[in-house]
């Protein structure tokens, strides 16, 4: 009996301390470790899992001090308006300006962030492609495949999920950068999403649909997921470039509202920064996400295949105009989901 109290107690207090460490409470445990929390996109789970190691080891040989990076994941609106509500985050990393535009308005963030960190404080980026079943028994190749009868399209809620946003942008895109008029763009998007099942709030979920319901014909998601998907279930999957898609950036910024109050911001600057390292860099690029360093693109080139990207602010004129006009309540994309 007495053997068993002893470890009773610790269990005890190992859930206490993991209770505090979830609510944000207080605990002596925690005094000698600071503590960062990002919140990112779904997505990026295995990304900075292989990054974070990296950070808090080389804070610790510059700086001396021990940190802890947590994460939290989900689709990237959902996890923005998660840290609006009060959500811990120090940083966050999305995979779309306006996530991070939506935090400025609510005076989380400063309103000049994208200023704040080189390349429009987006270290790195993606675009959407395919992930087809074995054979691409549908013979899916562009955009208009997607929108053909009897073609089953998994892609996640634009309302919730950086993802499908990008999806939505790069279908309708495809349509204006080939000469096409918008009443066109609309037409093709609203038989794309016509043709969609299920709609998963984010990203992962969307695999997770795609790969283990195997409900879908076609996966549209960013290239980093597919080629995850294809390293993990081998040759049951092919991937399938479009001939033109959306280039699309990962944004970060330092959550100005939260770091002042816990006195974590040269934490949370350093380990922004770090992303732009070459070392992080060399991960980012290991994971398929496009690189800002020219060394690491050139070291991992054949992860990427050429394509013709087009931007939001090309196009839409900006992730505010795109965010007002398709995705707010009431938008195009209420308006085509609705007739579905």
């Amino acid at each position: 009996m007495t053997t068993k109290k002893p470890a009773r107690r610790v269990i005890i207090s190992s859930f206490l301390a993991a209770s505090a460490v979830l609510l944000g409470l207080p605990q002596q445990a925690q005094a000698a470790e600071t503590v960062l929390l990002n919140a990112s996109y779904d997505v990026a789970r295995e990304l900075f899992k292989d990054i974070n190691p990296l950070f808090v080891a080389d804070w610790k040989k510059t700086t001396g001090e021990t940190l802890s990076i947590n994460q939290s994941h989900g689709g990237s609106s959902k996890q923005a308006r998660s840290v609006a509500d009060g959500m811990e985050a120090a940083v966050v990393t999305m995979n779309q300006a306006n996530d991070i535009d939506m935090l400025a308005d609510k005076g989380l963030v400063v309103q000049d962030w994208a200023k704040k960190f080189p390349n429009n404080a987006a270290p790195y980026y993606s675009t959407m492609i395919y992930l087809v079943r074995k054979g691409n028994p549908k013979q899916i190749k562009d955009w208009a495949d997607l929108a053909k009868p009897g073609v089953k399209v998994v892609i996640p809620n634009p309302k919730t999920a950086g993802n499908g946003r990008y999806t939505y942008l790069a279908a309708w895109g495809s349509v204006l950068k080939k000469g096409g008029t918008e009443a066109q763009a609309r037409e093709l998007v609203t038989k794309i999403f016509k043709n969609v099942p299920v709609l998963d709030a984010g990203g992962r979920g969307a695999t997770t649909t795609f790969t283990q319901r195997e409900i879908g014909d076609v996966l549209v998601t960013f290239e980093n997921e597919v080629n995850l998907v294809r390293a993990e279930f081998g040759n049951n999957f092919e991937v399938v470039y479009p001939s033109i898609s959306i280039l699309a950036e990962s944004p970060v910024a330092v959550v100005d509202k939260v770091v002042d109050r816990r006195g974590v911001r040269k934490q949370a600057t350093g380990y922004l920064n770090f992303l732009y390292s070459e070392q992080a860099q060399e991960v980012i690029a290991k994971h398929y996400f496009r690189p800002r360093s020219e060394m690491a693109f050139k070291k991992y080139n054949a992860n990427f295949r050429q394509i013709t990207l087009f931007t939001v602010d090309d196009v839409f004129g900006g992730w505010r105009s795109a965010q007002k006009k398709h995705f707010d309540d009431g938008g195009e994309f209420d308006k085509i989901y609705q007739t579905k």
